[in-house]
């Protein structure tokens, strides 16, 4: 019988993969199946969604998520570049707008890119240059010129820079996701380990406590127009706008995940003042969306209030790990978080756009503020 060649393809449904084979490339991952179908059903404007796969012998070798949309290269851009592009679209209003086919999803941490257990360590790049073809193929057939991997984790970089290098993709640093162990015992423990001057200015935010009343669920039901007010206020806080997150994506991902996912709640008297949309597989509590009212949240310590509340329900559900996601990066490392990297990798189909791209980068890659850690 002759061996089963390897080939790839694109889809536009996780059903179409399906769990069993989804779930053998990314066994135990929080971002798992049903989160990705959660967000999938959503229905979050702008979003292409599609679902990359390598397979041999009928099965799944590798699978990734990815999307379509219309991008516009001051995503990431602050200040003088924004400005710049803002007074260039006043003559010209698709300038700087592409079609991107990118690799990854707005909505996970990272590429979420997954491979079987049976993939050698060796045969990774092979696996992973036939899926980025049969993305790449499906891109251009969309119209799709920009080609884009989002956040792979510096841990796989070697895979990323030996499938990426042959097609010609050119690397750029992404934004880092911040993590704290949880190696301490209780929260005077974890104050005990901070600097003097934060566990002091701690000590005074958490002062408003006995203001708030926090709740732990599963359910929101009732809630969503509130939670939609709530994140629309925390998203126009942000420079940076890419998804635009609806009710259905809460909702839907606290009823498909079950008790791997919750929703703090805080209550200021009858009024919701902020919620936290968290996952947890045990070992590790994934902080996704933190989003508060623009005045009473603040003036709350909201954020600080939160970040603590996070901290007890790891010591609570025994998590070593709290993930606390991209930017707010001062606040995070003066509260004892260290920082993972993320790459980001694109090209455009055309050459001569393509290089100038490359000599662009440094400006495309500043650092933009998303909407998760907003303080």
């Amino acid at each position: 019988m002759p061996e089963q060649a390897l080939s790839a393809r694109v889809v536009r449904s996780i059903h179409e993969i399906g769990r069993q084979a989804w779930d053998a490339c990314h066994a135990g991952a929080l971002e798992g199946f049903d989160y990705l179908a959660a967000v999938e059903a959503a229905g979050i404007s702008g979003f292409d969604w599609r679902y990359a796969v390598a397979e041999e012998g009928g099965r799944a070798l590798a699978c990734a998520p990815g999307f379509f949309t219309d991008y516009s290269l001051d995503t990431t851009l602050s200040g003088l570049g924004r400005g710049l592009v803002a007074a260039t679209r006043r003559l010209a209003s698709r300038a700087f707008t592409v079609r991107m086919g990118c690799l990854g999803s707005p909505c996970t941490e990272d590429v979420n890119l997954g491979f079987a257990p049976e993939v050698a360590a060796g045969r990774r790049p092979e696996v992973l240059h036939a899926l980025l073809q049969a993305f790449e193929a499906e891109a251009a057939e969309a119209g799709g010129w920009l080609l884009a991997i989002k956040d792979a984790p510096e841990r796989e970089r070697e895979v990323w820079a030996a499938a990426t290098r042959r097609i010609g993709y050119q690397p750029t640093p992404g934004m880092p996701t911040a993590e704290l162990a949880i190696d301490f015992p209780d929260i005077e423990a974890y104050l005990a380990s901070l600097g003097p001057a934060t566990r002091k200015d701690m000590r005074r935010k958490l002062k408003v406590l006995p203001r708030l009343r926090i709740e732990v669920t599963h359910d929101i039901a009732g809630l969503e127009p509130r939670i939609a007010d709530l994140y629309r206020q925390t998203r126009e806080r942000s420079d940076l706008q890419f998804e635009d997150l609806t009710a259905a994506y809460f909702t839907g991902v606290l009823r498909a995940m079950g008790e791997r996912a919750l929703c703090v709640l805080y209550w200021a008297g009858e009024e919701l003042i902020g919620f936290n949309l968290l996952l947890t597989d045990g070992a590790t509590l994934l902080d996704k969306f933190f989003c508060m009212d623009s005045a009473r949240g603040p003036a709350l310590n909201l954020y600080f209030v939160s970040w603590f509340t996070n901290v007890r329900l790891c010591l609570e559900r025994g998590c070593a790990r709290y993930q606390s996601g991209q930017a707010a990066y001062e606040n995070k490392l003066r509260l004892g978080s260290r920082l993972i990297g993320a790459d980001m990798y694109f090209r455009h189909r055309r050459p001569l756009v393509n290089r100038a791209l490359q000599w662009a980068a440094p400006l495309l890659a500043e650092d933009p503020v998303p909407v998760r850690g907003a303080a």
